[in-house]
């Protein structure tokens, strides 16, 4: 089987890992790829964005199966167009990838089919927006409506700070046209957990669980990345909590989507917090999380690919369930110095070869190459993951390796699965 995985990040290097592992694939091709996935895939110069030219290149290269990685191309319509050339794709359609690209759809979905989430209030103007947040309830959050690369979320203390989110987002157009439209929402005290289940449009199978930690500073502060690290399975989803999670959250979304008519073939990601008073929703994403898929695609035992064509061709209950490994698997970011700020370029990285082991991999996310070295070329540079009988190991294991690798100004958090470690 010939197939195209559309990307350049650390997610789309641990999709094709784990597809060159999967008896039946050909050849993979890579669009736009970076540095590392080169070394599995061809890379061709077609950016996530070029959606047309996808499609062509899928045809000249008699594509049996296209994968998207990231959520841009998603709600820009990738898959409908696809779809209308018969080309096989896994991913939601432009309706149903509003689950991630607009906030105030999503909240408005959940609402509809009753799933556990936060209350809100959608806001299109910013003198509206600020008279309500004068009378409201602190702390609140502060939300982008559309795609903000993760960024486009405040946690706001007070007053004070919820107004300078709404003006920055409304008036500044700090995340663009993204933040024409504002979500504010009531506040949920709890613990995070990324939830994930593939599903064809009819079936649909849980994976792993995962915890993030998308702030860029130890403890859990300051502003949000794309994601600084994670680790699976996360210990505070027990089997009571996971067998909720399918019923309240994952059923009633699928039957809701079938109720909109919506044809939905990929990953439902649900950004959850666990509650006094159980899960709630936080948030849905359409495609495999990032770094998520870097602790959960390591722990998978059996194949990939006939997962992925399954769930693309509609035909999932023709599967048994997919298999887990019951080890943990732990993603520690390098990132550039400056990062989620301004940063600089074209730094050589030093110590990948050194940064070897039989229960590791490190997959590249922002890295391309020059004079036959490895140099950075994004804000999330690598994603140094490893795995283990137990979690502590893991973690062991990856920091280890992380000591080896070197790059100027090279940032990443120590404290990758602390809250784990403490209970």
């Amino acid at each position: 089987m010939r197939v195209l995985v559309v990307g350049g990040g650390g997610r789309e290097h641990a999709l094709i890992w784990k597809l060159a592992g999967s008896g039946g694939v050909e050849k993979i091709f890579c669009a736009p790829g970076n540095a590392g996935i080169a070394l599995m895939a061809e890379c061709v110069p077609i950016g996530t964005g070029e959606i047309s030219s996808l499609l062509n290149f899928a045809r000249e290269k008699k594509i049996d199966l296209t994968i998207v990685g990231p959520e841009a191309p998603l709600v820009e319509g990738i898959v409908d167009l696809f779809r209308e050339a018969k080309m096989l794709i896994l991913g939601p359609d432009k309706n149903g990838a509003r689950l991630e690209g607009s906030k105030a759809w999503a909240k408005a979905f959940m609402q509809k089919y009753h799933l556990p989430s936060a209350s809100f209030k959608v806001f299109d103007d910013p003198q509206t927006a600020g008279n309500y947040l004068e009378q409201a309830k602190y702390p609140i959050v502060v939300k982008a409506d559309g795609l903000a690369a993760g960024k486009g979320v405040v946690i706001a203390e007070n007053y004070p700070v919820a107004l300078e989110a709404v003006q920055g987002m409304m008036v500044k157009k700090a995340f663009g046209q993204a933040g024409t439209r504002v979500v504010v929402e009531e506040y949920l005290q709890g613990e995070e957990v990324s939830l994930f289940a593939l599903t064809d449009g009819q079936t649909y199978f849980m994976l792993p669980s995962a915890q993030d930690h998308k702030a860029i500073y130890e403890g859990d502060r300051g502003p949000n990345t794309g994601g600084m690290g994670a680790y699976s399975p996360a210990g505070i989803l027990t089997p009571e909590l996971r067998e909720a999670a399918s019923k309240q959250i994952f059923a009633p979304v699928l039957a809701g989507l079938q109720q909109e008519g919506i044809d939905y073939r990929g990953v439902i990601y649900a950004g959850c917090m666990l509650t006094p008073e159980g899960l709630k929703v936080l948030e849905f994403n359409v495609r495999f999380g990032d770094p998520e898929a870097q602790v959960i695609l390591p722990r998978l035992t059996s194949p990939l690919l006939p997962l992925l064509f399954h769930a693309a061709n509609g035909t999932l209950n023709n599967l048994e369930p997919p298999q887990w490994s019951a080890q943990a698997a732990v993603c520690v970011v390098m990132a550039s110095g400056g990062y989620p700020g301004e940063y600089e370029l074209g730094k050589v990285i030093y110590g990948l070869e050194e940064a070897r082991s039989a229960k590791a991999m490190v997959f590249h996310a922002g890295t391309a190459r020059r004079d036959n070295l490895f140099v950075t070329s994004g804000g999330r540079v690598l994603g140094v993951t490893a795995w283990d009988d137990n979690l502590q190991e893991a973690i062991r294991q990856a920091y280890r390796l992380v000591e080896r690798i070197n790059f100027a100004g090279a940032y990443y958090r120590r404290d990758i699965g602390y809250r784990a470690l403490s209970r």
